[in-house]
């Protein structure tokens, strides 16, 4: 049942019933300003001003009204909105502060009662595009390794998974390696276009070189993937 839908999550959202997905992987916008995205991203698509507003309160209480669990990344910008919780992601990235200016992890927030974990996977975002033969889409791709350590981590087989920012399909892409089912939403039209495109490409890759589903990517939190 995997859907793909350019339209605001906040009306996608609405037509679900409570407890809908069993698991929301979400990135939403921090709301961190449009600075640095004029200087990484403007020869692709022009200034975004997405990055300029995180999401309402009203997102978050939809976005746990239609999913049983969620793992929210950026939610250090906005854990006011959310319940307390020890049970948060570290995202290691390897990034050296003093030379790119850029933090060296990132943080997600989560609803599993289950201790702190973190992730080593060495990535400069969407302003390299470090998959190998993978260019950049969007200033905050995400590596499609660290969604499937996701779903290894924090899915179970047959879970239904949403997304309500798409960016970049590398959360698709990792959910159809998995064989998990999905729904995801993308406002900008840009991205949508280029998500697609991102997604039928993979496809016929996969087709080409199947690999079985639900092979854990990572063998150890700790694990060093240079991708």
């Amino acid at each position: 049942m995997n859907e793909f839908l350019n339209i605001d999550c906040m009306i996608g959202m609405a037509e679900y019933e409570d407890n809908h997905f069993d698991l929301a992987i979400v990135d939403p916008p921090y709301g961190i300003g449009k600075f640095w995205l004029k200087q990484t991203h403007t020869k692709h698509y022009g200034v975004k001003e997405w990055n300029e507003k995180h999401p309402t309160k009203g997102y978050f209480k939809e976005l746990l009204r239609v999913s049983k669990n969620q793992i929210i990344f950026g939610a250090n910008y906005y854990c006011h909105y959310l319940p307390i919780t020890n049970s948060w992601i570290v995202w290691r990235k390897g990034n050296d502060v003093e030379k790119t200016n850029t933090s060296e992890c990132e943080l997600a927030w989560t609803s599993f009662n289950i201790p702190l974990r973190e992730i080593f996977i060495q990535w400069s975002g969407g302003r390299k595009g470090n998959e190998t033969g993978i260019k950049s889409i969007h200033p905050c791709q995400r590596p499609i390794s660290l969604y499937k350590w996701l779903l290894t981590k924090y899915a179970k087989q047959g879970d239904l998974i949403l997304d309500t920012h798409v960016g970049s399909a590398s959360s698709l892409i990792a959910c159809e390696d998995m064989g998990f089912e999905y729904v995801g939403f993308e406002l900008d039209e840009d991205y949508y276009k280029a998500a697609q495109k991102r997604l039928s490409e993979h496809r016929k890759q996969i087709k080409l070189f199947p690999t079985p589903n639900h092979q854990p990517p990572i063998s150890s939190e700790r694990e060093r993937l240079a991708i």
